[in-house]
C-alpha cells in the first residue's frame, strides 16, 4: 500500500475566514433574491429568526457533582407550516450557529413542498464525555426546558449530530410524560417501534444518491461509466456510495475522520464498515493508496461528495476540485467563496438544501405516520421519497433551465418563490 502526503498550500492568499452557517445562509439568500421577483420586505424578513431560545441545562455527572450546559432552539421561518429541523449535541454548538442551520432547513422544506418551516437546536457539549445515563438526563432535561415551544403543531425536532433514534426517543418520553399522553409526533427520527419511521436514517443518503443519478443522467453521461469519491464514510456517506454502486457507479475513494481509502478500479463499499458500525475504520480496509481527507476533495473524478462537515470546499482549495459533479451530502460543505469558484470553472453543484433534503422528507412522512398512527412500510417510504426528489428536481432543473441560473441558485429560486407565496397570501400582521 503506498500513502500519498497531503497536498500542499497553494501558493496564493489564504482563504477567507470561513463564514458562519448564518453568514453564508444570508449571502445566499440575498444573491438568490436577485433571480426572483419578491417583495424585498419578504428577503429582509427572511434574514432574521422568529425566535432564538436559549435555556440552561443542569445535569448531575455520574460522581454526584451538578454541571450545567447551554442549549438552543432557532426557529427561523413557520409561514408554511412547524418548525422543524435537528437536535445536535456538540461543543461547538451556539445560537448563531443554530439560526444559520435553521434558514437553511426553510429552504429545504420549501424546495421539497413540504408544509414545514425551519428550525434548528441543540446543546453545547461534547457527547463523547458523557455516560449513556448522563447522556438521557441531559435529554430528558433539554426536553423539558424546551417543552413550552416544541410539539406536533410547533417546532418537531430530529436527530443530527451526536444525537440519534435512541435520544429522540427519550425526548418523545419526557415530552409526554409531562404532557400527560403519548405525543409521538414530538419529534421524528425515534426507533420504528415506538412511532419512527422506517428508512428515515438512510434518507438522506439515499436522497444524495438520488440526486446524484439524476445530475449524471442531466447532462448526458451513464452511470455505469461514472466514478464517484465520498468524503466521510457516515450515515449519509456509506448510503450515499452503497446505492450508487449498486446502481452501476464506480466509487473510487471514501474516508473518515482518519484519512482516505483510494482504488481507482473501484472499491466494495459494502464491504467497508460505517462509522456507525465501526467508527474509524476505513483505514483498516485493504486499499492500493491511502490519502488524506483533503487529497480525496482533489480526486480526478467524475462525481464528489463531501458528505462529512461543513466548509470542506474553500476559496483555497476550489481550484484544485477536479470533479465535473459536487453533489452535496453534508450540510454547507462549500464556501459562498469557492461556490463562486467552480461556477466559473464550470463545475456543476448541487446544493445540499436538495440533496441531502431525504432525511427531512422522510420525517414528514413519519410526523403523517405519527398523526394518523399508521405505520408504512419501508418499501412505501423509498417510493414515496424517491417520487419527491423527482418532483423536486425537476422543479430545480426547470428554473436553472428557464434562468440559466446554478443549481444552488435555482433551488433557492423555487424555495423563495413558495415562501414568497405563503406570506402574501397570510399577509402581515397586524
Amino acid at each position: 500500500m503506498t500513502t500519498t502526503p497531503p497536498t500542499e498550500a497553494a501558493e496564493a492568499e489564504p482563504d477567507e475566514t470561513l463564514d458562519s452557517a448564518l453568514v453564508t445562509a444570508r449571502r445566499q439568500l440575498e444573491r438568490a433574491a436577485t433571480h426572483v421577483d419578491v417583495d424585498p420586505g419578504v428577503i429582509e424578513r427572511l434574514k432574521h429568526p422568529t425566535k432564538v431560545q436559549q435555556v440552561s441545562v443542569p445535569l448531575e455527572r455520574e460522581d454526584g457533582s451538578v454541571e450545567v450546559f447551554t442549549g438552543y432552539r432557532a426557529q427561523h421561518d413557520d409561514v408554511r407550516g412547524p418548525y422543524k429541523g435537528g437536535l445536535r449535541f456538540h461543543p461547538e454548538v451556539t445560537a448563531e450557529e443554530c439560526t444559520g442551520l435553521s434558514m437553511w432547513m426553510t429552504w429545504k422544506c420549501a424546495v421539497m413542498d413540504l408544509p414545514f418551516g425551519g428550525g434548528k437546536g441543540g446543546i453545547a457539549v461534547d457527547p463523547k464525555g458523557l455516560s449513556e445515563d448522563e447522556t438521557e438526563r441531559l435529554t430528558r432535561r433539554f426536553a423539558e426546558e424546551l417543552r413550552d415551544v416544541v410539539g406536533p403543531t410547533k417546532d418537531v425536532p430530529a436527530p443530527d449530530m451526536g444525537t440519534d433514534a435512541q435520544t429522540m426517543a427519550w425526548f418523545m418520553d419526557a415530552y409526554s410524560m409531562q404532557q400527560g399522553e403519548t405525543i409521538p409526533g414530538v419529534v421524528t427520527g425515534k426507533p420504528p417501534v415506538i412511532g419512527g419511521s422506517y428508512g428515515r436514517e438512510e434518507a438522506p443518503g439515499r436522497s444524495t444518491a438520488i440526486a446524484a443519478r439524476e445530475a449524471v443522467d442531466y447532462y448526458d453521461r451513464d452511470l455505469s461509466d461514472t466514478t464517484v469519491a465520498v468524503q466521510g464514510f457516515g450515515s449519509v456517506g456509506a448510503n450515499a456510495a452503497r446505492l450508487l454502486e449498486d446502481w452501476g457507479a464506480t466509487v473510487v475513494a471514501v474516508s473518515d475522520v482518519n484519512g482516505a481509502i483510494h482504488d481507482p478500479d473501484g472499491l466494495d463499499t459494502h464491504a467497508i464498515p460505517t462509522h456507525e458500525e465501526e467508527p474509524e475504520a476505513v483505514l483498516e480496509q485493504d486499499a492500493p493508496e491511502t490519502l488524506s481527507n483533503e487529497a480525496i476533495l482533489e480526486l480526478d473524478v467524475d462525481v464528489l461528495i463531501p458528505a462529512a462537515v461543513g466548509n470542506v470546499i474553500t476559496a483555497d482549495n476550489a481550484e484544485a476540485i477536479d470533479a465535473d459533479i459536487v453533489v452535496e451530502g453534508a450540510n454547507g460543505p462549500t464556501t459562498f467563496a469557492a461556490d463562486t469558484i467552480l461556477e466559473e470553472r464550470g463545475v456543476h453543484v448541487i446544493p445540499d438544501i436538495l440533496a441531502n433534503a431525504g432525511g427531512v422528507t422522510v420525517s414528514y412522512f413519519e410526523w403523517l405516520q405519527d398523526i394518523n398512527r399508521r405505520q408504512w412500510s419501508l418499501e412505501r417510504v423509498n417510493e414515496e421519497l424517491e417520487e419527491h426528489m423527482l418532483e423536486a428536481w425537476a422543479d430545480v432543473a426547470a428554473e436553472v433551465e428557464a434562468k440559466e441560473l446554478t443549481w444552488r441558485d435555482a433551488a433557492y429560486v423555487v424555495a423563495l418563490s413558495r415562501i414568497a407565496e405563503a406570506k402574501e397570501t397570510r399577509g402581515l400582521w397586524p
